[in-house]
């Protein structure tokens, strides 16, 4: 019976079968995943939020997938590991070397997608920001206005200096402001 740290070269061929099985499974989500993080940035750049949204619910739905394949083959990922050096010499482990390079490369291109997506997202959420104030600076303005021309008639310059005029008269001032005198 093989202890912890040995293993026989059958039992090390079935886990490197059964990661290089897992790793297929996950490129094969990494693959349709890569193709929703390029419509994301597309819509992303395109302000289609509709279309982000319904992007965002199929990546949900794919790194659900990918998130309990990666469960279960990691025990065997960290078990080969260990193992290295007698799994390096078996057939099968350079093909799934290369599988999980070919998977790393994958995420780090859709890390890269996903960091366009969010700076389209953060100019489109500027734009906005700035569109909003502008209409909140429109909008005081424009009450300003209304205030402004709803003054009632009696406030006008003109009745002003109708009145003031009339009481001078009234006070015997005349209208270049000397006072009247009688002969």
């Amino acid at each position: 019976m093989a202890t912890r740290d040995s293993i026989t070269a059958s039992e090390l061929s079935a886990l490197i079968e059964h990661y290089r099985v897992g790793l297929d499974a996950e490129l094969v989500l990494l693959h349709r995943l890569e193709h929703v993080a390029a419509r994301q940035r597309d819509t992303s750049h395109a302000s289609a939020l509709d279309a982000l949204q319904l992007a965002a619910d199929e990546r949900d739905a794919l790194m659900s997938g990918l998130m309990a394949i990666e469960q279960e083959i990691r025990p065997i990922r960290d078990r080969l590991t260990t193992l290295r050096a007698q799994a390096r010499r078996l057939p099968g482990f350079a093909h799934v070397a290369s599988l999980h390079e070919a998977a790393a490369k994958i995420v780090k291109d859709i890390l890269e997608t996903d960091r366009d997506s969010m700076r389209a997202l953060t100019l489109i959420m500027e734009a906005r920001r700035v569109a909003a104030q502008a209409l909140e600076h429109g909008e005081a303005t424009l009450a300003a206005y209304g205030r402004s021309a709803a003054a009632p008639p009696a406030a006008t310059l003109v009745n002003r200096r109708d009145k003031k005029t009339r009481r001078r008269r009234m006070l015997g001032h005349c209208a270049v402001g000397c006072w009247s005198t009688a002969p």
